[in-house]
């Protein structure tokens, strides 16, 4: 069994978490014995709500904390949705793997429930 915990940081939002344990999962089973552990987090993007993303720092605000986490050593891999992942890493991280995805052709599209 290792004794190294492998941290994984997340956003607390329902979509991050399943992601995140979706990840979790799949270390585990591809790592049997891997100790894996989620670390969700509040960002500022999750915090300032009233406010166009724009105006604040774009999609950055998403993962400024997590980034933190990681170069602080809090965290050993973040998990988060490609499209709030700026172009440019800070030193010391980078992008190193893309869960395989589903049939990106999956689509709803209706005039009758635009608030779903």
């Amino acid at each position: 069994m290792l004794d190294k915990v492998l941290k994984i940081a997340t956003r607390q939002s329902p979509l991050a978490l399943w992601q995140a344990q979706y990840v979790k999962a799949r270390l585990e089973h591809a790592h049997p014995g891997l100790n894996v552990e989620l670390v969700p987090m509040v960002t500022r993007g999750d915090v300032i709500l009233d406010t166009p993303l724009a105006k604040v720092g774009g999609k950055g605000l998403f993962v400024k904390e997590l980034e933190l986490a990681m170069l602080e050593g809090r965290a050993d891999i973040a998990v988060h949705s490609m499209k709030d992942v700026p172009v440019e890493f800070p030193e010391g991280l980078g992008l190193v793997t893309i869960c395989e995805r589903d049939d990106p052709r999956d689509a709803f599209v209706s005039n009758h429930y635009a608030s779903i």
